[in-house]
Parts: C-alpha cells; structure tokens; sequence
C-alpha cells in the first residue's frame, strides 16, 4: 500500500513539474525579439521616387513622301548613321518622266510667250501709225500677260517633279541610329509608308508626373534658387543601377492632366555612351534636403481610423502605442512633426502583431544604415 502511494505521489510531483516547465516554456515564447531604432534628430538628403518614361531628345519616323517600289536599302537595324546619309532608294522612273513631261511643258510655255510678246511689238507699230487701235493693243498686252502666268506655271510644275523626284533619295535627317526596318527590298510604298525612326540619343529625356501638391510645393512657391527646377536628379535604371551621369529638371507641359491631377516634368540627361535607349524605363531620384527633422521608417507607423501611431519602448521594454503626426513622406520615411522627442525608442517593423503594452526583446537597428541602404530608396 506504501508502495502504490510512493508512486502516486511521484507521478503527481512529475506532472507538476512539467506543467511548471510547459508554463515557463510558454511565457519565453511571448517574448519574442523585436527590432527597433532610436530617434534621432538629422539632416540628411531624402530621395522621391518617380516612374520615368525615358526618351530620345529627337527621335522621328522616316517616311516615304512618293509612292513607289524600294529599290535599295542601303543601312542595317540599329546601325548609327550620319546626317544626311543616305538610307533608302526609290524607283524613280515614274518621277523622271513626270519631270521630263513638266520641262517639255515649260518649253512650249516659253515659245507661246515668246510668240505673243513678237505680236504685242507688231501691234504696237501699228497703233503709232493709226492702223490699229488702243484696244487692240490692249488685248495683246493681256495676251502677253497670261502666257507669262503659263509660264509661271510650268516652272512650278517642273519644280515640283525635280522635288519628287529627290524624294525617292531619302536620308537621315540628323546623326542618330536607325530603329527596325519593316519593309524589304521590292516593296510596293504609299506616300507616307513608314520606313524606320531615327533617334538622336546624345541626349535622353525622362518624363515623370507630380501632383499638384508636390508642384506647388516645390516649383510654384519656391524661390528660383530652391525650387526642384534648380535642382539635379538621378536616375535609376530597369536593374536597379544607379545611371552615372545627373539630370536637369525642365518643365514639359503647362497644364494639368484633369483626369489624374498631375502635371508632366521632364529631367535632361546626357548620354555619351549611348546607354540610354528611346523608350526605356527608370526611376527619377528627385533630392530634398532636411536639416534637424525627426524621421521615422515607414515600416514603423500604423493607421488606425485615419491617425498615425507607431509602438514606442518604454524602460521596462513594453511597447506603448504612441499617436504621432505626420509631415511629409520621402521614399520609405516619414518626417514626423509631432509626437516623438529625439532618443526615444521605436519599433521598427513587424507591428501588426504587436499589442498595446506587450513585453518584448529589443533588438537594436541603426537609423543611420537605413537612410543609406539602397533598398529603402533613398539612394
């Protein structure tokens, strides 16, 4: 009977030992690590991203001004040409006989002026000796008058077939390099058939949109010297590199989109390289320089009904959620205006499973290395 009891009292006390163990287990879970960042007041430089539509400064389409078949091509896809080379070749045969027709037209013009301006003198030395009269005179000079308009006329119309006719020539209207060619060799061309585009890429243009707060705050309010117009921008490219040279700000548009409430800017950017290329994508990086501004990771702040909080610490490592106010937000960062002191302690991500006075296990992340990492968009 002791021995039944000895074992009872054994297992109870096991039971409760692990019940106390399951317990702490329990309690080590709740607290779990936490990241967080210590305020600082800084001045640093903040970037703004845009999505950029990039551009060549010139790029135009080569069309066919005459109907024809192509004769020749005389440059390759993608090939860099100069201005005025010579790039495609038109049958010229229907041209030549239209000039041909258009001079022997002007030759005929020029003997009928000549034939009625014999008999406007004939005329004339009869009416000084009263064998004719003035009127006559008159309708000679009239004559004469109308065939020189026919004249006038051919000229006009041999002009025109010399000019058509140097249209079957067509070549680059500026050094740039040649874009794809649809049409073969024997194709049969309408007037206006395009033959391939032409882009100018010493210089790019990337166009971006603000909205109308963004332009009044900084264009429309700022002094020359402070607006983004005085400012230069980077840009990021498609694999997220840095693009090596800097840009200036240009307005594009003077109006409004009415449908999105934004308005165009356009940043120039030199191309030496020719890495650029006419409707390639990017980002603008546009600068704003802060000085002794509290920032906050955008990671930190939550809404709830349409206020801002983040969780701060407190001594005891409990996060206590805090209201701030928000100024302006800058890539990942907001400037906070109110709300948080310089050195207080805010968690930095991972708030949605956070509660009001929870226990945590600070884990500390330098403000510093997140104002620099080019993930958070401020490089």
């Amino acid at each position: 009977m002791k021995t039944i009891f000895s074992i009872g009292l054994i297992s109870v006390l096991f039971i409760c030992a692990c019940n106390s163990s399951k317990g702490k287990a329990d309690n080590a879970e709740d607290i779990r690590s936490v990241p967080f960042i210590t305020v600082e007041a800084i001045d640093t430089t903040l970037y703004t991203e845009y999505v950029a539509d990039i551009q060549a400064v010139r790029n135009v389409e080569v069309r066919s001004k005459v109907q024809g078949f192509l004769e020749k091509i005389y440059v390759d896809e993608g090939a860099l040409v100069q201005a005025g080379q010579l790039l495609f070749k038109i049958n010229e045969d229907e041209q030549r006989a239209n000039m041909s027709r258009a001079r022997a037209l002007l030759n005929n013009a020029l003997a009928d002026a000549q034939t009625v301006a014999l008999e406007l003198e004939r005329v004339k030395v009869l009416v000084n000796k009263n064998i004719v009269t003035k009127t006559d005179l008159d309708v000679a000079e009239a004559k004469l008058k109308a065939a020189q308009a026919r004249v006038e006329e051919a000229k006009s119309d041999l002009n025109r077939a010399q000019t058509q006719l140097s249209y079957t020539n067509i070549r680059a209207p500026f050094t740039g390099r040649i874009d794809r060619i649809p049409l073969k060799v024997g194709s049969l061309l309408d007037e206006g058939a395009l033959l391939t585009s032409v882009s100018d890429l010493n210089e790019v243009y990337a166009y971006f949109d603000v909205s109308e707060t963004e332009y009044l705050q900084n264009i429309a309010r700022k002094s020359p010297e402070n607006s983004i117009l005085s400012k230069k921008v980077r840009l990021t490219l498609a694999d997220g590199q840095h693009y090596q040279y800097l840009g200036k700000i240009e307005l594009a548009e003077s109006e409004f989109q009415e449908e999105t409430g934004t308005i165009s800017l356009r940043a120039r950017f030199p191309n030496p390289d020719r890495i650029l290329r006419h409707g390639a994508t990017g980002k603008i990086l546009l600068p704003t320089q802060i000085q002794q501004s509290i920032i906050v990771p955008q990671k930190s702040v939550f809404e709830i009904q349409d206020r801002a909080y983040v969780y701060a610490l407190d001594s005891n490592d409990h996060v206590n959620m805090t209201n701030i106010d928000l100024g302006t937000r800058f890539g990942h960062f907001y400037i906070v205006r109110d709300g948080l002191k310089v050195g207080e302690k805010v968690v930095y991500e991972g708030t949605q499973s956070l509660t009001d006075g929870a226990s945590i296990e600070p884990r500390a992340v330098s403000l510093d290395s997140l104002l620099h990492n080019p993930n958070q968009g401020l490089q």
